[in-house]
């Protein structure tokens, strides 16, 4: 006797909806967290208005990630504005370093509330020390200012040494981003930097791109 044997049922509409709505959702959260970081770079990569370029500082493309065994730990969750310079000769030689410091020190300053997302770091490229009355004016919890010293192994002081002169950019100050990466670099000629324009390119990216909030890297 022939028994009929019972249909395969069909998929259910309202499953099949359900998952695809769920897929799109990830895909709406995945976006909404990614979009600020992506226009950051954006805008300062891409954008360009009729005028010209976007930017003041010399944009590193790509971006060049610090040494994870000895700078990383340091700069890691705040936007950095970093130099080195030798101690011995930094608090005599007020061109080319005090007066730097003291215009990162300022240029820190005056971006409101949202100072706390940046920090200013000197790598300390000869391991002399500071004086009292150096450290007093520019430490970390007033000027925002952490004084770095050289690794102590060759194979990390070699690391350091050739990241920080990448296309001979040792001198300059450096702008890296919260997971440090240097992704800028700033003149430090005898009539620069220009602090209006230096102070509208870190706003730029402050405005852009949330990660270093809080001291944190999002």
């Amino acid at each position: 006797m022939y028994t009929e044997k019972p249909l395969i049922p069909a998929s259910n509409p309202e499953i099949s909806l359900k998952r695809k709505s769920g897929v799109w959702q990830m895909w709406l959260i995945v976006i909404i967290f990614a979009a600020p970081v992506v226009a950051s770079y954006v805008m300062f990569y891409i954008v360009k208005p009729s005028g010209g370029k976007t930017n003041y500082g010399q944009l590193v493309y790509p971006v060049q990630l610090a040494p994870q065994e000895s700078l990383i730990p340091i700069v890691y969750g705040k936007w950095t504005l970093l130099i080195a310079r030798p101690a011995q000769t930094c608090e005599k030689d007020e061109e080319h370093c005090l007066k730097l410091l003291y215009f990162m020190r300022q240029l820190r300053a005056s971006l409101g509330k949202e100072l706390e997302r940046v920090q200013i770091v000197i790598v300390n490229t000869d391991n002399s020390q500071f004086s009292a009355s150096f450290l007093e004016a520019y430490n970390e919890k007033s000027a925002g200012i952490k004084v770095f010293d050289m690794p102590g192994d060759e194979a990390s002081k070699t690391a350091l040494n050739l990241w920080m002169n990448i296309d001979d950019g040792g001198q300059a100050i450096q702008l890296l981003d919260p997971n440090g990466a240097r992704m800028m670099r700033f003149p430090v000629s005898p009539d620069a930097p220009d602090f209006k324009k230096m102070r509208a390119d870190v706003e730029k990216l402050l405005k852009w791109n949330p990660t270093g909030k809080h001291g944190k890297s999002s």
